[in-house]
């Protein structure tokens, strides 16, 4: 986007009074500055202004609205792809406000807008305290919390969103606000889980829970065995109480130098789980599981701040591709497929999850905002790594073979944080809920300055 004499000298009066700073293309680091943690994803907004403060969140949405531009907000960048490339916006990273503040004794976290979740988790900890972090400890907190926030602890404890007690942000007229179930309460009920559409978060409050460690670990088996333990898993599942999280999983591991020995290279069907019981409890729980004999067993008390570990996510920004789905059921027929799709496209799905849900994740299960809980049986989730032109088509064609192939059991819906792909609105929140949430976009952003990854638009 070519940018207007006026409007580039209003942006050099913006950059001459930030806080942080205003980059734009042919800069120093602009590169750097656009780049989400999706490698594969090409940003290319018309400036980035990396915020120091508050006050330069509030400058940058004021001038946007002026300009004519639009704003669009990110910590990390994880789940960009859906933003498209942002022309006519200033994209706002906020990931140099990384302050975290802990009340141990009213147990809460405020943490600002670029903090990530090994970020809250170190200083929790240091608590006795644990937070409804993601399963990657470089995951933005704000933008996973707006998305609705699965995390080890959710079975038990619900969304993350469901504990948040305020949120201060500035909205698409300049105003900061704190939103609470007091202070603007249809705006707090909107960014629980309703995505990023309704404002620019500069920092969250949320509950912490007295959790120490848990009994986590993974079985590994190798790949060939896929249907023989996943159908065991499956039926282990309706034993566990609401204080275990597991996941289903085959992984195709890439033959890269830097894995250990027993991974690189190699294909394994996992169980991963993390059991709130006592180790005693925890260590009989797997036990139907251990019977099949995995070829390794990493299961140990592990505190909670080394749940970034259990689930192996990548430790960096990489290329890659992914979407999920949610299924409302899981019969044997159902993981014969799951494994039989895995099997035809190999190495292109370096990983196809299933997560189990319930408990605490069920809709309704806890006071919430506009996304309280997760109706489905399983969460889905297919990635791949797209270093290249070739492998991007693999994966993609891998991806939408399994939303094919899963179908029959699928709910319909996709959980915001695994959605990679643009999705419609209904499908991410259902009708109803979708169209409070444009009547509060409406209300608060009616020219639709803030733009999400998953957009809310304001009813007209």
């Amino acid at each position: 986007m070519t940018i207007a004499p006026p409007a580039a000298s209003a942006l050099d009066l913006l950059a001459t009074d930030l806080d942080g700073s205003l980059l734009r293309p042919g800069d120093t680091g602009w590169d750097a500055a656009r780049q989400a943690w999706h490698l594969a994803v090409d940003q290319r907004p018309t400036a980035v202004v990396v915020a120091a403060s508050v006050r330069d969140i509030v400058m940058v949405v004021n001038i946007a609205r002026m300009l004519g531009l639009r704003v669009a907000a990110q910590s990390t960048g994880h789940n960009a792809g859906p933003m498209g490339d942002l022309a006519g916006s200033i994209l706002l990273r906020t990931s140099a406000m990384r302050g975290v503040h802990i009340d141990a004794r009213a147990r809460l976290a405020r943490v600002e807008a670029g903090a990530q979740w090994a970020d809250v988790t170190t200083a929790a900890g240091e608590h006795g305290l644990a937070a409804l972090a993601g399963s990657a400890p470089d995951v933005g907190v704000a933008g996973y919390t707006l998305g609705g926030g699965l995390s080890w602890l959710g079975r038990s404890h619900g969304l993350a969103a469901n504990s948040v007690v305020a949120i201060e942000v500035v909205t698409a007229d300049g105003a900061l606000r704190r939103v609470d179930p007091d202070h603007d309460p249809d705006l707090f009920w909107a960014l629980r889980g309703g995505g990023g559409s309704f404002g620019v978060v500069t920092a969250l409050e949320f509950r912490l829970y007295p959790i120490t460690q848990v009994y986590a670990g993974v079985l590994f088996f190798p790949a060939e065995r896929a249907v023989e333990v996943l159908r065991a898993w499956r039926e282990w599942l309706p034993s566990v109480p609401d204080e275990v999280a597991s996941v289903g999983r085959i992984l195709h591991f890439p033959p890269l130098p830097e894995l250990p020995p027993h991974l690189s290279g190699r294909s394994y069907v996992v169980v991963e789980a993390a059991c709130q019981l006592s180790v005693g409890q925890a260590d009989e729980l797997p036990a139907p599981l251990r019977a099949l004999e995995p070829e390794l067993d990493t299961f140990q008390p592990t505190p909670v701040g080394e749940f970034g570990l259990l689930h192996m996510d990548p430790p960096g920004p990489v290329p890659a591709h992914g979407d999920g789905m949610l299924l409302g059921e899981l019969p044997e027929q159902a993981i014969d497929v799951f494994v039989d799709v895995s099997r035809a496209h190999g190495p292109a799905l370096l990983s196809l999850e299933l997560r189990h849900l319930g408990g605490a994740l069920r809709p309704g299960a806890m006071a919430g905002g506009a996304v309280d809980g997760i109706d489905a049986a399983f969460a889905v989730f297919a990635a791949g790594m797209t270093p290249t032109e070739e492998a991007t088509r693999a994966v993609t064609a891998a991806v939408d073979a399994v939303h094919r192939s899963l179908a029959p059991w699928s709910t319909g819906g996709c959980y915001l944080n695994f959605a990679e792909r643009p999705k419609p609105g209904q499908a991410l929140f259902g009708a109803d809920v979708h169209r409070r949430l444009t009547r509060i976009k409406a209300a608060y952003d009616p020219a639709d300055v803030i733009r999400a990854n998953h957009p809310v638009p304001p009813a007209s």
